[in-house]
């Protein structure tokens, strides 16, 4: 029976849990998560947890921050002024908010503090800073 190995296209029924226990993500009553390893489509840990895997495996694996998201990286954080945001918004902590520069680029952040005059802004990924555990079965290699 083949094993997973890199740059193998893989399809993956995952669970993701915080270290309290709580799942953040989850692959059941869904398709499983199809990708090519190898190609930065999926946090370095997940990618190193599938390679080995035959067919059918089953196994739970814990991914330091640093093999996942990383790090909450300070300068992520942003002070905006009220009077940039547009009339609409009423700002809220944990509000997602995308913002585009002046070359197209998208750019997605959080609210991560609400003040009278400005709120801050976090562009780190709401994962960073966290140790994930993820359950795994492996569904096909392709």
């Amino acid at each position: 029976m083949s094993q997973v190995k890199e740059n193998d296209t893989v399809k993956v029924h995952y669970t993701g849990k915080l270290s309290n226990g709580q799942v953040f993500d989850s692959s059941e009553g869904r398709e499983p998560l199809e990708a090519t390893l190898g190609q930065g489509m999926l946090i370095p840990g997940f990618e190193k947890a599938i390679v080995d895997m035959k067919v059918n495996d089953k196994k739970i694996v814990s991914i330091p921050k640093e093999e996942a998201y990383g790090d909450i990286q300070e300068e992520l954080f942003h002070k905006v002024d009220n009077s940039q945001l547009p009339e609409e918004i009423k700002p809220e902590i944990g509000m997602g908010l995308t913002s585009r520069s002046e070359d197209g680029k998208e750019y997605q952040f959080r609210i991560a503090e609400v003040n009278d005059d400005h709120i801050i802004v976090d562009g780190n990924h709401p994962l960073a800073g966290q140790d994930l555990t993820f359950e795994l079965e492996l569904v096909e290699i392709k």
